[in-house]
C-alpha cells in the first residue's frame, strides 16, 4: 500500500475527529460506535483503526487539540503588559471561539466528557489537563495583585476560579441553549473584569 503524504494523512485524521465529534454530539459517547464514526467519516474501519484504537483515544485526541488552543490563548493573554487588557482580550477571543457552530458541537462533547470523568477514570486525566491550565492564570493574577493592578479584596485563587467559572458556565448553558446570546454574556463578563481591575468595561 502506498504511503500517505503528510497532507493526506492530516486530512484523514481531521475527517476522523470531525466525524467522531458529530456522532458524539448527536448520539452521545456511549451510543456512538466505531462503526458510526467510520460511516460518518466515509472511511474503512482499517483506515480509522490505524489512527485510533477506540472511542476513548478519539475523545482524548479531541480534548488535546482544544487544550492546546486554550493554552495558546492564555499564554498570549498573560504576555500582555496590562493584565486587564490581556484578560479582556482572552475572554473576547474565547467567546468568539464559542460562537463557531463547529466549536459548539465540540463543546457538547466536552460536557459529556466532564460528566463521564466523574465515574470513568480513563477520562479524568484529560479533564484535569484542561482545568490544570488555571495554574498559569493564577500566577499572573498574583503578580498583578502584588502590583496593585488587580484588586486584593479577594484572593488570587478565588478570582482565578471565578474567571474559569465564567467560561465553563457559558459552555454549560450553551449546551442547553445553542442560541444563547454570546455578545450579551461577553459584555457582562467585561463588567466583572472591570470590577476586578478597578476599570470600566470598554463600550462596544
Amino acid at each position: 500500500m502506498p504511503r500517505l503524504t503528510e497532507r493526506t494523512a492530516e486530512e484523514r485524521r481531521r475527517r476522523i475527529l470531525d466525524a467522531a465529534v458529530e456522532c458524539f454530539a448527536t448520539r452521545g459517547l456511549h451510543a456512538t460506535t466505531m462503526a458510526d464514526i467510520c460511516r460518518t467519516a466515509k472511511l474503512s474501519p482499517g483506515a480509522v483503526y490505524c489512527w485510533y484504537a477506540g472511542k476513548e483515544e478519539i475523545v482524548e485526541a479531541v480534548a488535546r487539540e482544544r487544550h492546546e488552543r486554550e493554552r495558546n490563548l492564555l499564554e498570549s493573554a498573560l504576555g500582555s503588559a496590562d493584565p486587564s487588557t490581556g484578560l479582556r482580550a482572552f475572554l473576547d477571543t474565547y467567546f468568539e471561539w464559542l460562537a463557531d457552530p463547529q466549536e459548539q458541537q465540540r463543546r457538547r462533547v466536552g460536557v459529556q466528557v466532564w460528566a463521564e470523568s466523574l465515574v470513568n477514570e480513563r477520562f479524568r486525566p484529560s479533564v484535569d489537563e484542561g482545568i490544570g491550565q488555571r495554574a498559569l492564570a493564577l500566577d499572573a493574577i498574583r503578580a498583578a495583585q502584588s502590583e496593585g493592578i488587580i484588586t486584593g479584596a479577594a484572593d488570587a485563587d478565588g478570582i482565578t476560579r471565578l474567571i474559569l467559572a465564567i467560561i465553563q458556565g457559558l459552555i454549560l448553558q450553551q449546551a442547553w441553549e445553542p442560541d444563547l446570546d454570546i455578545e450579551s454574556y461577553r459584555r457582562a463578563a467585561n463588567l466583572v473584569v472591570g470590577a476586578l481591575t478597578g476599570g470600566d468595561a470598554p463600550a462596544k
